[in-house]
């Protein structure tokens, strides 16, 4: 392949993934319910990202479904009452007000995990660090998700900083992300920060969890060539979610295909 066919592959490649910025068709946020909460000990709950809706999350499900994890989400609101733009510790204050009715009502789920895409990893942070989410969440599987901010999300601001508080506090020096930075996460919950140099919408490094060294409960994993939105649709990226959540949950991992090379950071 020609250099010039290379680079006109990456445009094209480019273009299809910012275009899906801006789809901003509603009913992308309404799905199926299937998830049985009488029978579920292996629940996990994921988390979209800025500007998106439950569905970015349908070939995961599916995936997660197939594995027998005990699959939900929520509708998280935000402009036109769909896409994810309110603020993430208000979002995080809305999971934890879900999650504590459902256990209510469901007092036999098994403890909860979260796969969270990019700002739903911080909604999940934020949810189990500063709001006692701790007390349910066994596993964090954070996918693409500015754990420093993103300095891209200075550009952001000038699309979308009128009607989204979010995109300010994921600028790298906000006051939200250093305060979430503060303290010790809980020890027994955890959190796994899957990223990719091929990222430019969250580049490297500010997917890195800081703590590896002195805290065994975090990891940082990286997945070779995958741009922002692939880490919903790379099979590469679902095997080490799966990964994670089965020795998240003390089992035993099951036999998986071959994949990518997968290089874990500690």
């Amino acid at each position: 392949m020609s250099m010039f066919d290379l680079r006109l592959r990456q445009l094209k490649r480019t273009a299809r993934y910012l275009k899906g910025y801006f789809d901003f068709d509603r009913t992308t946020n309404q799905i199926v319910r299937r998830t049985d909460f009488t029978n579920c000990s292996r629940p996990v709950l994921m988390l979209y990202g800025f500007m998106s809706t439950r569905q970015s999350f349908e070939i995961v499900e599916h995936r997660l479904r197939r594995d027998q994890f005990c699959v939900w989400s929520m509708n998280l609101g935000g402009w036109k009452q769909a896409f994810n733009t309110d603020a993430i510790d208000v979002l995080a204050e809305k999971v934890r007000d879900k999650v504590e009715r459902l256990y209510q009502r469901y007092p036999q789920m098994g403890p909860l995990s979260i796969v969270g895409h990019s700002k739903g990893g911080l909604i999940a942070t934020y949810y189990v660090k500063r709001l006692g989410g701790d007390r349910r969440v066994r596993n964090i599987v954070t996918l693409g998700t500015p754990h420093n901010g993103s300095p891209s999300a200075y550009f952001g601001i000038a699309a979308y900083g009128m009607i989204s508080r979010s995109i300010w506090q994921l600028t790298p020096m906000s006051p939200f992300i250093r305060r979430l930075k503060m303290g010790a996460f809980p020890r027994d919950v955890r959190l796994s920060s899957i990223f990719s140099k091929a990222d430019r919408v969250n580049a490297f490094p500010s997917c890195i969890l800081e703590d590896t060294q002195v805290a065994p409960n975090l990891s940082n994993i990286e997945v070779a060539d995958v741009v922002h939105r692939e880490f919903l649709t790379s099979r590469t990226v679902y095997q080490v979610v799966r990964r994670e959540l089965f020795t998240g949950y003390g089992l035993e991992v099951p036999a998986e295909p071959r994949s990518k090379r997968l290089i874990p950071i500690r």
